[in-house]
């Protein structure tokens, strides 16, 4: 699947390559406002990957359904919605409003974990009982829910994947970005128009690998979507291996558009290299 924020709000990957050959398109965040987002810049490189404070720039719900969603479809894409808010009755309501459409989506990931909103590093998920009262909050959009998490908890982030699923989520996504700071070395000012930002891409991919093989072993019924620094199939098979049952590409999207795309064909490449008949058979499959 493509990540929230890397692949914009409706088809635009589908000049480069077919979007129906994907697990999914999700797409970047929606509030039931619309937002402009944070001041530029906004992204910036890191020796390997990036860092950005984008700020979930969207045009609300109510928009994205009559505008984005349609294009979607005629592409054959299947979709998943994700939704923010800076309130637990912000997500209820995007959760509300998606509701008529939730024959169309595969799923709603629930994003309460993005560092680059006014609340800083006050989030929804760096908590068991807000993650629990979103989750709860969300029910109305009658479709699957996956709680898109933070890799900024440390140990916690097994307790709190729980509570999502405990809550109602089906399953959990991670991780999201790691909070990171680039300031310019002549003036000291950050880099970004928002200050601080998430770093992602393939410095965090050892990180995610850990933060999925944490949760598999403690809620190993919970199912987890891995994100975080792939760019190959043997980085789709890492996340396998820990216990992704499926993940989502991100980053190098930005650099490469038709990597998703490519990627389809290269991990069937891989498992037929190395003998392996399904991606399910590789899932938390580790060799010691």
């Amino acid at each position: 699947m493509t990540a929230a924020g890397t692949a914009g709000h409706g088809a635009e990957l589908g000049a480069y390559g077919d979007l129906s050959r994907l697990g999914a398109v999700v797409v970047k965040s929606l509030a039931h406002f619309a937002w402009e987002g944070n001041p530029p810049r906004r992204v910036h490189r890191t020796p390997s990957g990036m860092i950005n404070s984008v700020g979930l720039q969207g045009p609300g719900v109510a928009r994205w359904i009559e505008d984005d969603l349609p294009t979607l479809e005629r592409c054959g894409a299947r979709v998943v919605a994700s939704i923010w808010g800076r309130t637990v009755d912000d997500y209820r309501l995007a959760a509300q409003m998606l509701a008529p459409v939730a024959d169309r989506l595969c799923a709603v990931e629930v994003n309460i974990s993005c560092p680059n909103t006014e609340s800083g590093n006050d989030l929804f998920a760096h908590s068991t009982s807000m993650t629990t009262e979103v989750i709860e909050a969300t029910v109305d959009c009658r479709a699957p829910r996956w709680a898109k998490l933070s890799p900024n908890v440390g140990f916690k982030l097994p307790e709190i994947a729980a509570a999502a699923g405990a809550a109602g989520a089906d399953a959990v996504t991670l991780v999201n970005t790691y909070f990171g700071l680039v300031l310019d070395p002549v003036t000291g000012a950050a880099v970004l128009g928002g200050g601080g930002g998430g770093v992602s891409g393939p410095a965090i991919r050892p990180l995610a690998v850990r933060a999925v093989a944490d949760v598999r072993q403690a809620c190993p019924d919970l199912p987890i979507i891995g994100v975080g620094g792939i760019r190959s199939a043997e980085d789709v098979v890492q996340f396998a291996r820990a216990g992704a049952d499926a993940v989502q590409v991100g980053t190098a999207t930005l650099a490469d558009p038709t990597v998703v795309g490519g990627l389809v064909e290269s991990l069937r490449s891989w498992c037929d290299r190395n003998e392996v008949e399904r991606y399910r058979d590789l899932v938390g499959a580790r060799i010691h």
